[in-house]
């Protein structure tokens, strides 16, 4: 049990680090850049940041809490990112055990947390989120020699789908950005794994969108990708058990 929290804690820290690399990229999208720099200027002034400004929790508190030589504090969202992002690859660890293909759904995770928080606020989910998913879909492809159709299948089943759909409501119904995510996550995940994660994301989408729209005077129009993106962990933290259970349900 200790070697376990030991690891788990090694995996926290560098949870925090790249967290660190997330929130320098949501800078940078934030001014409308397409791939990120190394190291970003202050959104305040212009000035350049340092190597300092973005070393995990501790730049919020140190120097001063400050950006670059305006005196502007860094956001209290840059440490939320970090912590977030570092929670999230701890539990994904814990869940999904200590192996090559939990590190890629780490990554996954990250550029889930990233286009989740972009799409709400932009209805748009940035094209290099999903050219990097799609690297590491193939990535797990290339790890399981046995399911090649399997991914090749997550690739196409719920894409094409939502692709049809597109096409039928002339782009209403369903955003480009949402018909590549759920291609590249399918050639990542496997075509059933997928599916529970479209699943689970439309039903939240379902859910919660409606009680916004009750109680807190919400549009219709939403961004389909933050609640994709909490299907799809779902069914990277639960896909086996979620399977299972349902197996067990049908053939009663």
């Amino acid at each position: 049990m200790e070697g376990v929290g030991t690891r788990v804690g090694v995996i926290f820290i560098f949870g925090l680090i790249a967290g660190s690399f997330l929130g320098i990229y949501l800078s940078d999208i934030q001014e409308k850049k397409i791939f990120p720099a190394v190291l970003p200027r202050c959104v305040n002034c212009g000035g350049n940041l340092h190597w300092y400004h973005f070393v995990p929790i501790f730049s919020w508190f140190f120097p001063g809490g400050v950006r670059c030589k305006c005196g502007k504090k860094i956001s209290i969202w840059y440490p939320l990112i970090q912590v977030g992002n570092a929670l999230f690859w701890a539990v994904t660890f814990i869940l999904c055990g200590f192996h090559l293909h939990t590190i890629l759904y780490c990554l996954t995770i990250s550029a889930l947390f990233a286009l989740s928080l972009i799409d709400a606020r932009t209805f748009q989910i940035p094209f290099s989120c999903n050219i990097f998913i799609g690297v590491l879909g193939i990535a797990a492809t290339i790890l399981d020699t046995g399911k090649f159709l399997d991914h090749i299948a997550g690739f196409f089943g719920v894409s094409a789908l939502l692709l049809l759909v597109y096409f039928l409501t002339h782009g209403a119904g369903i955003g480009g950005g949402d018909i590549k995510l759920m291609a590249t996550t399918g050639l990542l995940l496997g075509f059933r794994d997928n599916f529970i994660g479209f699943f689970f994301g439309c039903f939240y989408a379902c859910v919660i969108h409606m009680v916004r729209m009750r109680f807190f005077g919400a549009k219709s129009r939403f961004a389909m990708g933050p609640y994709l993106a909490a299907g799809l962990l779902t069914a990277i933290w639960f896909g086996d058990k979620i399977a299972d259970w349902y197996l067990y349900f049908v053939e009663r």
